[in-house]
């Protein structure tokens, strides 16, 4: 008989690279989901790490395996550390998505590093990982892998909007979750900020200083990529690929980038929410604390933004990755082929045992 109560630990770095997120939480099943985040925190990346994964689809294959033993070697420490420090006794796994090296789906290849056996012999538990794999090798996406917490844990809101590295969304069509990212945030933002010595635009106060250039906006609403029907998804390769040279192209100061760059965000953030009329959306990640963005977002639409807790804010994923390990752990399906394009739903992942 299968247990109705869970700890575990969700794991979560993103394309931001803020760091990893940890969230210890409680999943209760009753005929439906409930959860209560227990302890969570973000652990910053060093300069070194934050260089290494940043740059790390410029790496040969022979490379990033030795890049992703290192990395599960941290990871494990990291773990090991975040478990003493919070004092949690109680935990049937550490489900954890590692970081993506490589994500290019129409090629067949996803690669997350940190997803090795190791894992669970360096921190002696349980551990779930390695969850984008098995869709990719039937047919799909594999990504966005957060709109199946978003059906389970957060349905009464019509819309669920992460604002990460990516905008990515969610929403029940026909009663069937449809999921796809929308554009490039915090991974374009935080790049032309740190041009400036910062991590980051506090407050997208340096994007509000700034003006609109039309004739970029004007290219960047017209990529092909918007005008593809879902489910798609979006990676580094193609920000390196399609966006930075755009950019480079109009040689303009690193304000006014900043300034387009937001604009064309909301743009295309209003446009997937603005096909539905007197609407609930949730918005999430890191991107709510850009409060220009935020503004913008606002200013384009007639539906109701909502902005919930701190924890749910800043650890949603690392929260819904530890339902999919659970959910990986039960044999149920953690991937839906509505979303992800793949040729059936299934339970993705690899489950390692010390």
């Amino acid at each position: 008989m299968l247990k109705s109560k869970y700890y575990v630990i969700g794991v979560m770095s993103g394309t931001s690279l803020d760091g990893l997120d940890f969230a210890y939480v409680e999943f209760n099943f009753n005929s439906s989901w409930s959860f209560k985040i227990i302890k969570a925190e973000t652990i910053e990346y060093s300069k070194e790490w934050k260089n290494i994964l940043k740059n790390l689809v410029s790496n040969t294959l022979e490379e990033l395996h030795k890049i992703d033993k290192n990395y599960t070697s941290y990871l494990g420490f990291t773990i090991n550390e975040f478990i003493k420090r919070n004092n949690i006794l109680e935990l049937d796994a550490v489900c954890s998505h590692g970081h993506t090296a490589l994500h290019q789906p129409e090629k067949g290849l996803t690669y997350q590093i940190g997803n090795q056996k190791q894992l669970s012999k360096l921190i002696g538990k349980t551990v779930v990982c390695n969850f984008r794999v098995q869709d990719v090798e039937l047919g799909g996406q594999g990504a966005p892998l957060v709109p199946i917490g978003d059906k389970l844990l957060f349905s009464k809101y019509d819309y669920c909007i992460n604002l990460g590295g990516f905008a990515n969304i969610s929403t029940d069509i026909y009663k069937q979750r449809i999921a796809y990212d929308i554009c490039p945030v915090n991974i374009v933002l935080n790049d032309y900020a740190s041009k400036l010595g910062l991590d980051y635009d506090c407050n997208g106060d340096l994007a509000a200083s700034g003006n609109i250039n039309e004739a970029l906006l004007s290219k960047l609403n017209n990529l092909e990529f918007y005008k593809l029907n879902p489910p798609k998804s979006l990676g580094l390769e193609w920000v390196r690929k399609t966006i930075f040279p755009l950019i480079k192209a109009y040689n303009l100061k690193i304000e006014d980038i900043l300034r387009t760059f937001v604009e064309h965000i909301a743009c295309q953030i209003t446009r997937e929410i603005n096909t539905s009329r007197n609407t609930s959306v949730l918005i999430t990640g890191g991107g709510v604390y850009n409060l220009f963005l935020m503004d913008r977002i606002k200013a384009l639409t007639d539906n109701t933004i909502i902005i919930p807790s701190k924890k749910i804010i800043e650890y949603k994923e690392a929260l819904i990755f530890g339902l999919l390990g659970v959910l990986k752990l039960r044999n149920e399906d953690n991937c839906l082929s509505s979303v992800t394009g793949a040729s059936k739903n299934h339970s993705s992942g690899n489950i390692f045992h010390p």
